[in-house]
């Protein structure tokens, strides 16, 4: 449990000297669907410092992960100053321009420009299997169990048929072998419109990166653009993978003669996979940790 005092005195021990301001104070920002809490430090320029859990969450992996995304060029929050024993971590304040809430159909495409750009630094990182573990059939097939668990068992109180059962599992067969065949590079594994911001220089702050892993090439941009909180007309969506196929093939990322037909399948696909789990997350949140803003997301 949280030691609201305790980690003041931390903030105060360990905030950098060039922050300069008066004695700080925290105040409460909104967390995330981990068990991650986030307070904003009221000095000059601000910052921000995370309680996360030790027991729960993987605070080493986090920096180590934050380290390599920095080193490729993508914007994550500077780290000040950590306490893993504690589960502190004093870390840059990336502001609060959620890409969400700038999105609309005059700024789409710019934004989206800007988070591609960002996507491919990512893809290209270092594929470093001591920060990155493998996106495994194992990973992938749990996560789609949450499915069958949460949202259809314990949200809508269905208990499926052995038919059923055996529609899902050739279902979830077919998108972990679709997710394995793809070129596997760095995946953020959550890239979308809560958890990207517009910075001042035009640069896209990264957040909530700490389950990155080593995955299938379109996952991160079926996260970007079949986003689980907007959505946007089939023809742009289309134009846009297209466009980002053409840049990966450039950067050598994918093969140049990989068919366009080919890489839309794969995203389509790595889509259904993820918002699947996602609705399995979504439910779970609601009934386990009594988050239930997410049960407005379910529909999309």
């Amino acid at each position: 449990m949280l030691n609201s005092d305790g980690l003041a005195d931390w903030v105060k021990t360990y905030l950098p000297a060039q922050l300069l301001g008066d004695v700080p104070e925290l105040s409460s920002v909104s967390g995330d669907a981990g068990f991650r809490e986030y307070f904003r430090i009221n000095c000059q320029p601000s910052a921000v410092v995370a309680y996360a859990p030790p027991e729960h969450e993987n605070n080493p992996g986090f920096v180590a992960i934050s380290l390599a995304l920095g080193r490729a060029g993508v914007h994550t929050p500077r780290v000040y100053a950590v306490d893993y024993e504690h589960g502190y971590i004093l870390q840059e304040d990336l502001g609060q321009q959620l890409y969400l809430d700038l999105l609309n159909d005059q700024s789409v495409d710019s934004l989206y420009e800007y988070a591609e750009t960002t996507l491919l630094k990512i893809q290209q990182t270092s594929a470093d299997k001591s920060v990155f573990p493998e996106y495994s059939a194992d990973l992938l097939n749990d996560e789609m169990g949450l499915f069958p668990q949460w949202f259809v068992g314990e949200l809508l109180g269905h208990s499926l048929s052995t038919v059923e059962r055996h529609m899902l599992g050739s279902l979830f067969d077919a998108l972990v072998d679709n997710a394995l065949a793809q070129p596997q590079v760095v995946v953020h594994r959550d890239f979308h419109s809560r958890n990207l911001l517009m910075l001042a220089d035009k640069d896209v702050g990264v957040i909530d990166f700490q389950d990155a892993v080593l995955g299938p090439c379109t996952y991160d941009l079926a996260s970007l653009l079949r986003d689980c909180y907007v959505r946007w007309p089939e023809a742009l969506v289309r134009r846009r993978v297209s466009g980002f196929l053409q840049q990966s093939q450039a950067e050598g990322l994918v093969d140049s003669d990989l068919a366009e037909h080919q890489y839309q399948r794969w995203f389509d696909l790595m889509g259904l996979q993820r918002h699947i789990k996602v609705l399995g997350i979504f439910s779970r949140l609601y009934l386990r940790d009594g988050k239930s803003t997410y049960l407005g997301d379910l529909p999309l």
